[in-house]
């Protein structure tokens, strides 16, 4: 008797330095991290911002030749095509690995974000817009490209609040949480394509410019309650994101990875 089975086709695994890497929020904190990070590895990156435009400038000085800024609100839709356009047609090859790292209009202080009898509609609406909805259509807008090279990597930022939500950030934790439900979603989605996608979820970063609100208390604070006995760095979290992209992690799809030195073990 015989069987009629077709064995899966080997996936492919882009080097980084044969990739294009477009990074969301890719001129400042950590998405400068990240951005630096990939480009030190011979990737070619495109730094998306909407208001950085000199941050942005700055690190394509450095990287002329593999790097490039392009301007878009991520929560323009339109926007992020042609900014998905435009990095194809600057470097000659489609978008292979996503980075979801935008932050939109949010700072770590705990004592100024709303409490729960505070918290509002408008509030989580807005969080909503640019942790849910601008990711979403980020990995719409670089779906083609990635189809077309038969491999892609998303990696989507997330936060280590999902486990241990000690400070009312309320609507940016609640906005997390359903990226990371949407990452392991669309892993089953998109694997039998070759495309994996992860979530990276650090936990207060020493320091972005959205930590840079955060009391030296509250850094004190988590170092003493870390393995590491430190606060994590960005470029400690960009290394993880590296791994997503890289070959290393060709078995590896819709995972979420603490990187904030051990105070929460997932």
């Amino acid at each position: 008797m015989s069987t009629d089975t077709q064995s899966p086709a080997t996936p492919i695994a882009l080097p980084l330095e044969e990739q294009v890497i477009l990074v969301t929020g890719g001129a400042r904190g950590l998405g400068a991290a990240i951005s630096k990070a990939f480009l030190a590895a011979g990737a070619k990156v495109v730094i998306n911002y909407s208001t950085s435009e000199q941050a942005a400038n700055d690190l394509v000085a450095l990287y002329p030749n593999d790097a490039v800024a392009i301007k878009a609100d991520v929560r323009n839709e339109s926007a992020l095509k042609s900014m998905v356009v435009e990095a194809e047609d600057h470097f000659g090859q489609p978008v292979t690995t996503l980075v979801n790292n935008a932050l939109v209009d949010f700072s770590f202080n705990g004592d100024a974000r709303s409490t729960a009898e505070a918290i509002s509609a408008t509030e989580l609406s807005a969080q909503f817009a640019g942790s849910v909805l601008a990711p979403v259509a980020a990995i719409q807008a670089v779906l083609p490209g990635m189809r077309q090279t038969r491999f892609g990597r998303i990696i989507n930022i997330g936060t280590n609040l999902f486990q241990h939500p000690v400070v009312p950030y309320h609507d940016y934790t609640a906005t997390k949480a359903a990226l990371l439900s949407l990452t392991r979603t669309f892993a089953d989605d998109l694997g039998p394509e070759g495309i994996n996608i992860n979530m990276v979820s650090g936990g207060l970063l020493r320091t972005t410019d959205a930590s840079a609100a955060t009391p030296e208390a509250v850094f004190d604070l988590i170092a003493s309650g870390t393995p590491l006995r430190r606060v994590t760095t960005p470029a400690e979290l960009a290394d993880t994101v590296l791994f997503f992209a890289s070959p290393l992690s060709r078995g590896v799809t819709g995972q979420n990875l603490i990187v904030d030195g051990g105070l929460v073990k997932g």
